[in-house]
């Protein structure tokens, strides 16, 4: 099934509602859900909901909370989340970096025991439009581990993103790398589970740490992991997000005695430049053209339509699913429509919501 953008915006804001949040809390977790799955980032859009309100009735997700300063150090932040909804505290985490970076040039902003951040390039995104740099790196404790390390065979951490977003200049958009350090993201492969589809190439291996492409192995006891990317390459990267993320914001790593089970709580380590401040900044801009002209110019490979930046492959999904709907499969909205019967949202008012 498709459904359209804005009325699937509706469904999760109301679902929000419905668990205890203010219009603009569920404003907020609405947009930012439905534009990862416009995104094509299936894996942080609606299909966290039935997670989100698992956790709201487990009571380890709390609508309605700020993020508050534990240490104002000028051009450091140390903030904590205090387990709100993660689309609310990243907005408010961002929002204080970006003016301390305008203010002093660069902005530490160390984050930690924020319930789950979605998609980390939003905040770069969010960085990006106020033409500041920045370099975020992520991790998270709570949730049960879910990647191995490269030449284990057993999960020890998440899959700790790392993203990096650059402004548009005047000739190109944001360029704006977002990724997890697993080969995919784990909510991918819970699409691919809900979809009876095959896991990618190098993703997964079972529980004997043999490669697998059955997704289902993230889901039997005794359970899979995933893979980091590029092999010890990922795994180097990923370990670095659960030290400067977990270690340095005083959130905590993914040890044993930070398992609980099913909250996801996210820490997070951003550093925000003013471009302007470091180096001439029309220079900077007629540099990134000339890099992305550069990198775009280059001939394709066979089968390979056009040279793409990173947050083009965003760019062309939400165009594509702006005009066509967002894409939801059989499973994935069972679960939706389970989830929100929990909070007393019923079937006909659902269709209604989403003109069924």
């Amino acid at each position: 099934m498709h459904v359209a953008a804005e009325r699937l915006e509706e469904l999760c804001r109301e679902i929000c509602r419905r668990g205890g949040s203010d219009e603009n809390e569920a404003a907020l977790v609405g947009r930012h859900l439905v534009e990862a799955n416009l995104s094509g980032h299936d894996s942080h859009g609606v299909g966290v909901l039935p997670t989100y309100v698992n956790s709201l009735i487990e009571g380890s997700l709390r609508p309605n909370l700020h993020v508050t300063v534990a240490a104002d150090l000028g051009a450091i932040l140390r903030l904590d989340g205090n387990g709100g909804y993660g689309q609310v505290i990243g907005t408010e985490a961002m929002e204080l970096g970006i003016a301390r970076a305008r203010e002093l040039g660069v902005a530490v902003v160390a984050l930690r025991r924020s319930h789950h951040l979605g998609r980390i390039g939003a905040w770069g995104e969010q960085c990006a439009a106020a033409g500041l740099v920045s370099i975020h790196y992520v991790n998270a404790t709570g949730y049960r581990p879910l990647v191995a390390p490269f030449g284990a065979r057993s999960a020890r951490y998440t899959t700790n993103p790392y993203c990096t977003a650059i402004p548009a200049t005047g000739a190109n958009p944001a360029i704006i790398l977002d990724m997890a350090t697993s080969t995919v993201a784990f909510g991918k492969i819970r699409v691919a589970y809900n979809r009876g589809e095959l896991a990618p190439e190098d993703a997964l291996i079972d529980a004997t740490g043999r490669e697998t492409r059955d997704p289902g192995v993230m889901f039997a006891d005794p359970r899979g992991a995933l893979q980091p990317f590029g092999r010890h390459k990922g795994y180097g990267l990923g370990l670095v997000c659960e030290l400067l993320a977990g270690a340095l914001t005083n959130g905590g790593g993914m040890l044993p005695e930070h398992h609980e089970g099913t909250v996801i709580s996210n820490n997070m380590l951003t550093i925000i430049l003013d471009p302007a401040e470091i180096a001439d900044a029309a220079w900077f801009r007629n540099e990134v053209d000339a890099i992305t002209a550069h990198m775009k110019g280059s001939p394709t490979a066979e089968g390979v339509d056009a040279v793409m930046v990173p947050g083009d492959p965003e760019r062309k999904a939400r165009a594509e699913r702006g005009a066509n709907g967002v894409p939801l499969d059989e499973e994935t909205w069972r679960q939706i429509v389970e989830a929100a019967a929990k909070l007393g949202l019923g079937g006909g008012e659902i269709d209604r919501i989403i003109g069924a």
